[in-house]
């Protein structure tokens, strides 16, 4: 019998998830002053879960997420602790004086390696964007984008 060499390698993924996802009521609670701190905490629970931040931006009253998702991770429970903990640091450091939470859902879809740049320049160009669009305007497109059923009560 033939001696077989046996190769180790690693897997390698790239998939890419932008996320969107609102405050309670889409009340408009981000304020700029505490807008930097949120979003690096966020990207410090991507990176605690092995996932890579690629770009995190938004409004007052909603957060854009693109991030690289590692294969072992779930995306519901990496939401949900996104959410949790987030509310945690808000309230604990009373970085947001109004947040009154998170709305209940969420809008994900994958993204191709080929749209990354742009999706990252959209997300970083969202205080631009929403001067002249809504986030239900905004959410209906992304909706229409990846094929889902856009409800204004989505956003509660």
């Amino acid at each position: 019998m033939a001696n077989k060499q046996i190769i180790n390698t690693m897997s390698k993924t790239a998939i890419y998830i932008h996320l969107v996802f609102a405050t309670k009521n889409r009340e408009r609670t981000i304020f700029p002053e505490g807008k930097d701190r949120l979003y690096s905490y966020i990207a410090g629970i991507l990176k605690n879960k092995n996932c890579h931040p690629c770009a995190i931006g938004g409004t007052r009253d909603h957060v854009h997420i693109l991030l690289d998702l590692h294969p072992a991770v779930s995306l519901s429970t990496l939401v949900r602790e996104i959410k949790t903990s987030t509310n945690g640091l808000i309230r604990q450091e009373r970085l947001l004086s109004h947040f009154d939470g998170w709305g209940e859902g969420y809008y994900a879809g994958s993204i191709s390696p080929a749209h990354k740049s742009q999706c990252e320049e959209y997300i970083g160009n969202q205080e631009e964007h929403h001067k002249s669009r809504s986030i239900e305007d905004e959410m209906e497109k992304i909706a229409s984008r990846y094929g889902f059923c856009y409800h204004v009560n989505d956003w509660k």
